[in-house]
């Protein structure tokens, strides 16, 4: 008997472990026909994501190919003059916005999770719900080029062609309203990402040990917390002017055409980083694996995306050195221009010093990483040249800023895309793509593309300017043009090819091996094919590079030996973390896969979709259907009172299965979407200075709203304020009714704050349509007004959970995100009302 019982017990174990995985297996998978669309899984949405930004990609690139066919000789008439337009148009806007920024997020939703060792991101239905609105705004804009329609004044739409209604007709509509959608999909992937790296590391993962790529997915997720915002708040005064001839960009009435300027290069230059960062961030994992040793100077590294999300805020003005503005303004951007040269030779010195120090793998991977790194460094001294005030004012809108900008973005962002792809490929389809076919892909894409580009540069040196659908003979440039044009489709040729390799059949081809490529990070744990619960078990971290540091890692995780190895309760759950030390918190459970996420989406995007026609009735439909969705989807999917207070992990560790306040990924979320808002606040603040700064009498031009209301308004939100922390101290004291008391109170306050706010331009006369000074007022006010009214929505929310014994004393999650709301609403309505109501005193 002695002599069998450890086969026994290894028959017990072994059927105790195939019990867990199909538990495990069952809990996450996906829904079968249809239903599949409901899924919220990060490896199906992060999939559907990334195919998608390649289509809009591909989508185009075409559209560069017909221009390129246009411009390959003198006074072609391949395209006409409107339809060349709206390509060029199309095509920026499409490269920055649907594809460009997208798949950073696609990748990072797909891949982020496995690097982290952690079963899901915190909200997967957020990552749904974002991939559908990035699906209709994108749909919506690019298919108005089928209509006629298609916007047509420019990727930057720069007024005033933009804003007069007879030139850029509904395509300026359908740009901003479009666009303001689809941002509101980066934003909700910035927030789940930001979340995701900095609370759902695995046990032992110290900050100090989160993988490069992670990171980099902070940096450029808080990137685009701060970039963003100003390009909405730019939308909203763009499209006030455009539907209600509010006068922000009109000179005669007190308007400037060079606000929209600096808020779209605000977002612009740093958008660029936010592009830039995250392909760095793809050959931050692939050069240690292909050099087959840890990367030389992870602190340097790290110090230096920090350094250059940081410093891209502050040289958005290059793009205006041709705009009349003093000197003492050009010499500081130019040298911050400079400066961001630093932080990005860093990384690259640091990628050449891992290599140079291992023994690197030849690969295509490594081919396409090699390829970047020599286009970009092109493009980087390059942009030293246009950073210079004197030599931009020779270049500005010629076609030495099309290559420029070409070779920065392509060789800073698409073939490292495409290293990532050939890397990352086996992780996600479980087998490897043609080695031959990538090479070939390349090889094309490398020649063809320095081919187009390169003579772009003596093009623009020798007169060529930008968007022109023609030019003359006489200048002397079809030599250049057509070899251009040439370049353009062998490059396009290589892109084929490499798309190929991607879709073609592979059902006969056998199953990559496990880590193919012999990485060290946590990603590499997968098996092959992969399963949706991402890691078998959540293991503890020790080192930058478990794979190669820790002894039988890969082992102990497929034996269940970490934690969450079972889904004994069939619940979706992953781990919560400190942010610091990586210490257990909490056992999340996440939601699974539901239509409200689509539903959601469709609602809200008939309401931007409406409003481009004017239909608003339809619009207010739309909007109440998304809110109730909305509301449907936080009562059922979030702040859930478990069945049990505490579940056991695994090695004898019990986490808590609710946790509110600063511990919980929800109090995370809500926030940083505040700082997103307050971002966009900011801005809209930013506009009312500038045009103070520019027009001496701006607050002359018209009565302003006194100081009695904003004060009213000021006193009434901060009453609102308190009332929430009362109501939040009587909660936790056990006084459910008079909580309740103290949050209709609250909510009749902040009623009442946002009336008081609005009465103020209301009862002095103000008309936004004579004048920016009433029509900025009215938009602060306006803003405000409409926080107060969700901040409204949050409390009465607060109530009915209340009621319904979703939120008692230790179950207050949902308390607790709505008393940070109002502190930011509280902020909010000092800052806005002494700017409206005081400022034009101290004047």
């Amino acid at each position: 008997m002695s002599a069998g019982a450890p086969h026994e017990d290894d028959e017990a174990g072994a059927a105790r472990r195939r019990a867990q995985e199909e538990r495990l297996r069952r809990v996450w998978d996906n829904p079968k026909g249809w239903r599949y669309w409901t899924a919220v899984n990060n490896t199906e949405v992060g999939l559907w994501y990334t195919a998608m930004a390649f289509a809009f990609m591909l989508f185009a690139g075409v559209l560069a190919l017909m221009m390129r066919v246009q411009l390959a000789v003198p006074d072609n008439d391949f395209l006409s003059a409107d339809l060349f337009n709206q390509a060029f148009t199309l095509h920026g806007t499409v490269m920055m916005f649907l594809f460009a920024v997208p798949v950073f997020e696609a990748v990072a939703i797909t891949i982020l999770p496995q690097m982290l060792g952690a079963r899901d991101l915190p909200f997967p239905r957020l990552s749904a719900f974002g991939f559908w609105c990035f699906v209709i705004g994108g749909v919506f804009v690019c298919g108005s080029i089928f209509f006629g329609a298609a916007p047509d004044t420019g990727w930057f739409m720069y007024p005033p062609l933009s804003t007069d209604h007879e030139y850029a007709g509904i395509g300026a509509d359908i740009w901003l309203l479009g666009l303001s959608f689809i941002e509101v999909a980066s934003i909700a992937a910035a927030v789940e990402l930001i979340v995701g790296v900095l609370k759902c590391r695995p046990p032992g993962m110290r900050i100090n040990l989160t993988p490069l790529y992670g990171w980099y997915v902070l940096v450029v997720a808080g990137m685009i917390l701060f970039a963003f915002p100003p390009l909405i708040a730019g939308d909203i005064l763009f499209e006030l002017e455009r539907m209600f001839d509010w006068p922000f960009f009109d000179p005669a009435r007190g308007g400037d055409p060079i606000l929209w300027q600096h808020l779209f290069w605000i977002f612009g230059h740093p958008e660029v980083y936010i592009i830039f960062l995250p392909a760095i961030a793809l050959l931050a994992m692939i050069v240690p694996t292909f050099a087959q040793r840890p990367i030389i100077g992870y602190s340097w590294i790290v110090l230096a995306a920090v350094g250059t999300g940081f410093l891209s805020f502050g040289l958005w003005v290059h793009h205006m050195f041709t705009t009349g503005l003093p000197s003492i303004s050009l010499g500081f951007f130019s040298a911050a221009s400079e400066a961001v040269a630093i932080p990005t030779g860093v990384q690259i010195f640091v990628f050449l010093a891992t290599l140079l120090a291992g023994r690197v793998v030849s690969s295509v991977p490594m081919l396409f990483a090699g390829g970047a790194l020599a286009i970009f460094v092109i493009g980087g001294l390059t942009g030293v040249m246009v950073a210079l005030a004197p030599f931009d004012w020779q270049a500005h809108d010629t076609y030495f800023v099309v290559a420029h900008l070409h070779y920065t973005l392509i060789g800073g962002m698409l073939f490292p895309t495409f290293a990532g792809l050939y890397y990352f490929y086996p992780m996600i389809g479980g087998r490897m793509l043609s080695e031959r076919l990538g090479r070939i892909g390349f090889w094309l894409m490398f020649v063809g593309f320095n081919v187009a580009f390169f003579p772009m540069h003596l093009s623009g040196l020798r007169g060529m300017p930008r968007r022109v659908f023609t030019y003359p003979e006489e200048l002397g440039l079809t030599v250049l043009n057509m070899v251009s044009t040439v370049g353009a489709f062998v490059f396009a040729a290589g892109v084929l090819v490499i798309v190929w390799a991607v879709v073609r059949p592979k059902g006969g081809e056998p199953y990559a091996r496990r880590n193919p490529w012999n990485a060290g990070t946590l990603e590499w744990l997968i098996e092959m094919p992969g399963e949706n619960w991402g890691v078998r078990s959540v293991p503890i971290i020790e080192s930058r590079y478990p794979l190669w540091e820790q002894e039988n890692l890969m082992r102990d995780v497929d034996a269940g030996l970490y934690y969450l190895p079972d889904a004994e309760e069939g619940r979706r759950e992953t781990l919560v973390t400190s942010v610091l030390d990586g210490k257990p918190i909490q056992c999340l459970r996440v939601p699974g896969p539901a239509y409200v996420t689509i539903v959601a989406a469709a609602a809200l995007g008939s309401v931007f979709i409406f409003m481009t026609y004017k239909w608003w009735l339809a619009a207010l439909a739309g909007g109440i259907v998304a809110t109730a969705a909305i509301l449907y989807w936080l009562w059922t999917g979030t702040a859930e009172i478990p069945e049990k207070p505490e579940k056991d992990i695994g090695r004898g560790v019990s986490l808590p299965l609710y946790v509110s306040g600063p511990r919980s990924v929800g109090w995370w979320a809500m926030f940083i979407t505040m700082v997103g808002d307050g971002t966009a606040l900011a801005s809209l603040l930013f506009g009312y200075f500038f045009y103070w700064t520019v027009h001496p009498d701006f607050t002359d031009a018209a009565a302003g709203p006194g100081t009695a209301w904003p004060s009213a308004a000021v006193a009434l939100t901060a009453a609102a304020w308190a009332a929430m922390l009362a109501a939040r101290a009587l909660n936790r004291r056990g006084r459910a009714g008079t909580m309740r008391l103290a949050l209709l109170a609250a909510m009749a306050l902040a009623v009442l704050g946002a009336a008081a706010g609005l009465a103020g331009p209301w009862t002095h006369g103000m008309q936004p349509t004579t004048h920016t000074y009433p029509a900025i007022v009215w938009t602060l006010v306006i803003w405000i007004a409409v926080h107060g009214a969700v901040g409204v929505v949050m409390q009465a929310y607060c109530v009915a959970r209340s009621l319904a014994g979703r939120l008692t004393r230790e179950h207050d999650i949902d308390l607790e995100n709505v008393v940070l709301y109002w502190h930011f609403m509280l902020v909010s309505a000092v800052l806005t009302f002494a700017t409206v109501g005081f400022f034009p005193l101290a004047t």
